[in-house]
C-alpha cells in the first residue's frame, strides 16, 4: 500500500541541547559517513567540543543543524560553503525576528 502524496511522513526529532553525540552516534543519527560530518566541521557549519575526531562531542543543536546541512546539499545540490552561508542567515533571521517580537512584546 503506498503512501499519498499529500501524507509525507515528517522526520522530526527533538533533542535537548544538553545531550551530548560522539562522531558516530551523530553520523548514525544523520545517516552519513564519518567523512561526510568531518568535512561539516571542518568548513565551521559543526563545532564540537574536544580536541580531535575520538574525542569530539557535539550537543543536541548539531544534530538538527547536521540533519538541515545535509539536507541542503542533498535537496538543493549545494556545497559546504554554501551550505555554511544558509545556516548563518537562517540563524541571523531567527535572531532579528527574535528581536521584533520582543520590541513588539513590550
Amino acid at each position: 500500500m503506498s503512501t499519498p502524496a499529500n501524507l509525507r511522513a515528517i522526520d522530526t526529532v527533538i533533542v535537548e541541547e544538553h545531550v551530548h553525540f560522539t562522531l558516530d552516534e551523530l553520523c548514525r543519527a544523520c545517516r552519513v559517513e564519518h567523512d561526510r560530518v568531518v568535512v561539516l566541521v571542518h568548513e565551521g557549519v559543526l563545532e564540537p567540543a574536544g580536541g580531535d575526531q575520538r574525542e569530539w562531542r557535539f550537543d543536541g543543536a548539531s544534530l538538527g543543524r547536521a540533519r538541515l546541512a545535509l539536507r541542503l546539499i542533498r535537496d538543493l545540490e549545494l556545497d559546504v560553503n554554501g551550505v555554511a552561508l544558509v545556516l548563518d542567515l537562517l540563524e541571523e533571521n531567527a535572531h532579528l525576528r527574535a528581536q521584533l517580537r520582543q520590541i513588539g512584546g513590550r
